[in-house]
């Protein structure tokens, strides 16, 4: 029996969500399954994977064969690199010692690469949402300016109309508000 580590499909239309899986080679893809192991999410930036380490490590010693996603998804995770170096322990080129600090530099540097990323899509956000503030106020100062413009025509216009509309006649008399 041929013992495949992969993702089970779950989640709505255009909204993917996977669990990582040990099962039978010949199961269906959303079949049967020997061990749930973990999830991931590709609809978050970065990608939300949560797995059972310890468990997807000794799976992958007994034999298990990763498809392609899986395997890509395990190295991301550090599974395949932790199997690398316990394979070299046991061939003799390294010691337990050894692996645990290679493996923890590794870890290291993979979780600033993390960080890293984390803090350029905040500052990325960030950046956006300035620049949109700023041509909105750009948008808005050209409004005002439009606005105030054609205030100040219609206000000019009638100011030079109204001497003539609004002089009181010369001839009619004052008390017609009184004859009433």
């Amino acid at each position: 029996m041929a013992v495949k580590i992969r993702l089970q499909r779950h989640g709505k239309k255009d909204s993917a969500f996977y669990h990582l899986v040990v099962a039978d080679g010949r199961a269906p893809r959303d079949g049967k399954f020997i061990e749930k192991l973990g999830t991931y999410n590709p609809n978050s930036n970065p990608a939300t994977i949560d797995i059972n380490f310890d468990s997807t490590l000794n799976w992958l010693m007994k034999g298990a064969q990763p498809t392609d996603t899986a395997r890509a998804i395990l190295s991301y995770k550090g599974v395949m690199m932790k199997k690398h170096l316990i394979e070299g322990m046991k061939k003799g080129a390294l010691t337990e010692a050894q692996v645990e600090e290679k493996f923890n530099k590794w870890l290291d540097e993979k979780s600033g690469k993390i960080l890293g990323k984390h803090d350029k899509l905040k500052s990325e956000s960030s950046q956006k949402a300035s620049d949109r503030h700023k041509a909105e106020s750009a948008s808005k100062d050209a409004k005002a300016v439009k606005v105030a413009a054609k205030i100040a025509a219609s206000q000019a216009a009638p100011a030079e109309e109204a001497p003539v509309a609004d002089a009181p006649i010369a001839d009619a008399p004052a008390t017609e508000e009184t004859n009433g």
